[in-house]
């Protein structure tokens, strides 16, 4: 039996307190997952998601907009702890798994290429054997964290970072370089529009191999400025004395920009639980949104089709990206039968493997649906090649930093595929 959706208590979201835990392995068992999209083919079209599918998707990933908005405070317009994030009716039966016994172990992934993939159930089990743990004891994930897990990809992102996804600290690589000389050196490809090719172009100038690497510079650095700091001002001081020392662009921002805001911004940083107020308390973490640029309902509607060559561009010096219009507004269809979903999200957290095709990167096709016509929520481990290929739904790769307490084990050292 899956339980149906119930309250959800926001102002605490997805506490997950956590130390040690295992990483395990890619299983051989049998059985082919679906191979995440090169780029070529749409979300719906590799995951088997109907137009109606990916319109119910929509719906609710909208309805969480104002959870992560990056141009709200920390907590402003979430619900009270009594108010619940229920979808509509409308919203296809999103439901809450059901919980799984703490002793029970994990049935073997099943492996394909670069990606491992299981259910949300088996998933959970894995979660409580190699993530939960606190005080050297594994934890069972708890109805709220399961709620929030049930959200698809996003939830995955949600249920190990803690408060639903803000992208506050977004970073992407763009070469302009690359940029200006595909547009006046090339011609759009038989039958394409300029607003397609300008689209394509601008597409294929950004490398998301070079916005992921930026992101993990920074929380490098972010990390070193934390180690020895027991107040914000000590820690604010020593993060600005690191980007000095490597002539770091960001050490520019202003004092009251989100990238010095960001960890007073995490709810984590306040719990008595959790960071106790302490950034040595603290560490960095990073996760991925892939998303849509023609998300302007004012833009002509080429731009809502091909995309907007100019939003979403990173900042030229810090490579940050401003996601204060990011409205979670999915691609417009330029043909009939064409249905695009609104976002990805992929968890990465806090690996130590220096090669970006070796990490590995948690996420989902759908939210939880067991009983609609989607099915029930599939989780992918995939690694970083899979994971940034992309899809046509999206032309934006973000990769972005938050911080969680260096009690959760949520984001280890080490990630392996699958299990055991």
């Amino acid at each position: 039996m899956y339980k149906r959706s119930g309250f959800l208590a926001l102002a605490t979201a997805g506490m997950v307190l956590c130390t040690a835990g295992l990483a395990p392995s890619v299983s051989q068992a049998a059985g082919a997952a679906p191979v995440r999209g090169d780029g070529k083919g749409s979300y719906a079209e590799t995951n088997g998601l109907t137009a109606e599918d990916v319109r119910l998707i929509n719906t609710l990933n909208e309805k969480a907009l104002d959870l992560g908005r990056p141009d709200k405070a920390a907590g402003e317009g979430l619900p009270n702890a009594t108010a619940s994030l229920r979808p509509s009716a409308a919203a296809g039966g999103r439901v809450t798994p059901p919980a799984e016994p703490l002793d029970r172990m994990p049935d073997p992934y099943r492996a394909h290429g670069d990606r491992a993939t299981t259910g949300i159930s088996n998933y959970i089990r894995k979660w409580q054997q190699a993530y939960s743990h606190r005080d050297g004891q594994a934890r069972q994930m708890t109805e709220q964290q399961r709620e929030q897990l049930s959200y698809g990809c996003v939830g995955v992102t949600w249920v190990n970072s803690g408060p639903y996804p803000t992208n506050r600290l977004a970073f992407a690589s763009f070469d302009e370089d690359k940029h200006k000389n595909a547009l006046e050196n090339t011609s759009p490809r038989p039958g394409e529009t300029r607003a397609e090719f300008e689209g394509r172009i601008a597409k294929q100038s950004f490398d998301e191999a070079k916005g992921f690497n930026r992101a993990r510079d920074v929380a490098a650095v972010m990390n070193k400025a934390l180690e020895n700091s027991h107040d914000e001002n000590a820690y604010l001081n020593n993060l600005k004395a690191e980007l000095t020392k490597k002539n770091d662009a960001l050490a520019g921002e202003d004092s009251r920009s989100n990238f010095y805001a960001a960890l007073r911004n995490t709810p984590s940083f306040w719990d008595s639980s959790g960071g106790d107020r302490d950034p040595s308390k603290m560490k960095a973490v990073i996760y991925s949104k892939h998303f849509w640029s023609g998300q302007d309902p004012w833009s002509p509607a080429d731009k809502r089709k091909y995309g907007d060559p100019d939003a979403f561009r990173p900042d030229r010096a810090t490579g940050l990206v401003d996601m204060s219009k990011d409205r979670n507004t999915s691609r417009s269809p330029a043909k009939p039968g064409e249905s695009y979903v609104n976002f990805d999200y992929g968890w990465f957290g806090d690996q130590k493997e220096a090669n970006p095709d070796h990490t590995i990167w948690t996420h989902a096709n759908h939210y939880h649906s067991p009983e609609g016509g989607m099915g029930p929520m599939q989780v992918y481990e995939s690694k970083f090649r899979s994971w940034s290929a992309g899809y046509t739904d999206f032309d934006r790769g973000t990769y972005v930093i938050t911080f969680i307490p260096k009690s959760w084990n949520t984001a280890p050292a080490k990630v392996k595929q699958g299990w055991p």
